[in-house]
This record gives C-alpha cells, sequence and structure tokens, in this order.
C-alpha cells in the first residue's frame, strides 16, 4: 500500500468531506492527484517532496486511494468525473471547478497548522489548473499547474479553468507579493495545447515559468503517450527528471527552505 507511511484524516468544508492524507514536517504542499485517482507513482511524488522538507498533503478527490493504474480504471474515473460529478467543470473554460473552495479551505487549515511563508500547490491533468484557481487564498504561494488540462473543450484558443476575477487576483498577487506560477507539460500533448499556455503567458507575463518537454524526455514503454510529467512519464534522468527538480526547488524557494 503505497500510503501506509502517511496520516489519514477526513477534512470538511461545505457541502464536501474528503478524506486527506498527510505525510512530513516543515510548510504545507497540497498535491492534487490526476486521473484515475491517488495511485503509487502520485505518492511516490509526494514522498520525495516530503523528503525536501515539507509536509504533503493529498487529498483524494476521485478514485479509490492506491488502486493500481490500469486503461479501464482511467476511462472509468474520466466518465465519472467528466459527465456525472457536479464538483468538475470540465467542458467549458472561464470558470474553476466548484471544488477549489474546498481546496482553498484546506489550504488555509494546512497553513495555519504547519506555518511559513503560505502553501504550495500543485494539481495534475484534470486538476492541473485548481492551483491557480486557488491563488484568491492569500495562503497559496507557489502554485504549480502540470499538464493543466482542463477545459476539455478550446484549449488550443487559450481557454483555461479559472474566471476572470480568479485570473486577476492571481496577476495583482504576483506583481505585489513577487510571486511566479510554474507550468508543465509535453509540447505533443493534445490534452495540454501550447496555445493554453500562450493564455498563461499572455495574462501574466514573466511571472509565468514554463517547462515545456518533447517526447525524447518521456519516461518510455508505459503504455501511454506523454502526459504525466511528475508521475508515470518521469524518467531517472534529462530533462523530464529536471522538470521534477525544479518544481521541488520552486517549493523550497518560495516557502522559505532555499
Amino acid at each position: 500500500m503505497p500510503l501506509q507511511d502517511y496520516a489519514l484524516s477526513d477534512f470538511t468544508h461545505a457541502p464536501y468531506t474528503r478524506p486527506v492524507y498527510r505525510r512530513g514536517s516543515g510548510p504545507a504542499v497540497i498535491i492534487m492527484h490526476e486521473i484515475p485517482g491517488l495511485h503509487a507513482q502520485v505518492v511516490e511524488f509526494a514522498d520525495r517532496v516530503a523528503e525536501a522538507g515539507m509536509t504533503v498533503f493529498l487529498p483524494s478527490l476521485f478514485g479509490t486511494p492506491g488502486k493500481p493504474l490500469s486503461t479501464g480504471y482511467a476511462v472509468q474515473q474520466m466518465f465519472m468525473n467528466v459527465c456525472i460529478r457536479r464538483e468538475f467543470s470540465a467542458w467549458n473554460g472561464g470558470k474553476s471547478s466548484p471544488i477549489v473552495d474546498w481546496l482553498r479551505a484546506l489550504a488555509r487549515h494546512a497553513h495555519a497548522d504547519c506555518g511559513g511563508p503560505g502553501v504550495g500547490a500543485l494539481g495534475m491533468c484534470f486538476t492541473g489548473g485548481f492551483a491557480l484557481a486557488m491563488m484568491t487564498e492569500p495562503s497559496v504561494v507557489a502554485p504549480v499547474l502540470s499538464q493543466p488540462s482542463l477545459p476539455l473543450r478550446r484549449g488550443k484558443d487559450g481557454a483555461i479553468d479559472a474566471s476572470d476575477a480568479e485570473i486577476a487576483c492571481a496577476r495583482a498577487r504576483f506583481e505585489t507579493e513577487d510571486l511566479t506560477l510554474l507550468g508543465l507539460r509535453y509540447k505533443s500533448d493534445k490534452l495540454v495545447p501550447g496555445g493554453r499556455f500562450e493564455r498563461y503567458r499572455k495574462e501574466f507575463g514573466d511571472r509565468f515559468e514554463s517547462v515545456e518537454l518533447e517526447d525524447a524526455d518521456a519516461r518510455q514503454n508505459t503504455g501511454y503517450s506523454p502526459h504525466s510529467v511528475l508521475t508515470i512519464h518521469l524518467p531517472t534522468s534529462g530533462p523530464g527528471k529536471d522538470a521534477e527538480v525544479r518544481t521541488i526547488a520552486f517549493f523550497r524557494q518560495r516557502l522559505g527552505l532555499a
């Protein structure tokens, strides 16, 4: 069980209650897993963040924690989250998902509990853009968007899953608090088209730092096209591994550890 070294508790805010796994000490980082759920490779990445001197919070937002990856499991969770569950706004841009309010509350809780300059937040795939929308919570100071895949429509045109008000708040905080946004993707990834990263550049200028990888940088023979920068397609060396190194260094810098 990849989560055996984590403490488990439930966190409730407004209509939502979700299990949250916690490990480590130091300032907090919230890691939001990708589809299909909180699988072993997400946990392995979280382990490395904890080992770098931070307290990791892993909320389980969908799927079964610890369940192994499979294509069938991923398809099932995609269908459930896109077509049925109302916590997520999958199709259209210009707004964040309702679950983001719960995540902001978790960030406040984590900051109050762990202290430090603030909280890091990282989303992957389906949750990839959530860290940007979380910037309306003042405790969030280190947002990372790893292969942000929502909305599923109009990504080539620059659609992102954040409202105008959330974008304006983030832009103002980046300038007044000297913060930045980190984004990661594979250039060939159809779920994260280049137009989406161009939109981030348009909105935030040099406050947006991007890491954009070639297919050759990915871990090979996974059975999946390059997509999951920090998990399934994370190699042991080269530019792909450097993306993880940069992400952890980004957290350490923003959270006062470097």
